[in-house]
């Protein structure tokens, strides 16, 4: 599980993570990455999105907890006070675990780019 301090519980928080950070999409998830332009001192928190096209609820909630392993391993490489959220697609549901770990992986390095991008300058 994650820790509870980094955990994302306020509308506001995914909000903003998905109006103003970057984005980045694969067949079985997309991620949303807000890293603030000053260094804070706070952990990294992630929120997920497991709609009900997902399926019933302890369909999405196999998929929330099956992703929670995977984007547990990505919290240390994660700039403090960053936002990320991550929204499954339907076919998170059928997928297999290494399948999700795949667009995962994808997805968290096509972000990081981008952010290190935007914090060099």
């Amino acid at each position: 599980m994650l820790p509870a301090e980094s955990r994302m519980r306020r509308r506001r928080d995914f909000s903003a993570a998905v109006r103003r950070g970057s984005r980045s999409g694969r067949p079985l998830l997309t991620g949303h990455l807000l890293v603030p332009a000053a260094d804070e001192d706070s952990p990294p928190r992630v929120g997920f999105v497991v709609n009900r096209s997902v399926g019933t609820a302890v369909v999405r909630n196999r998929v929330r907890r099956r992703l929670r392993v995977l984007v547990r391993e990505y919290l240390s490489s994660l700039p403090g006070g960053s936002l990320l959220v991550v929204r499954a697609h339907p076919q998170a549901a059928t997928a297999h675990q290494a399948d999700l770990a795949a667009d995962l992986d994808l997805v968290m390095s096509t972000l990081m780019r981008r952010q290190a991008g935007v914090l060099r300058r």
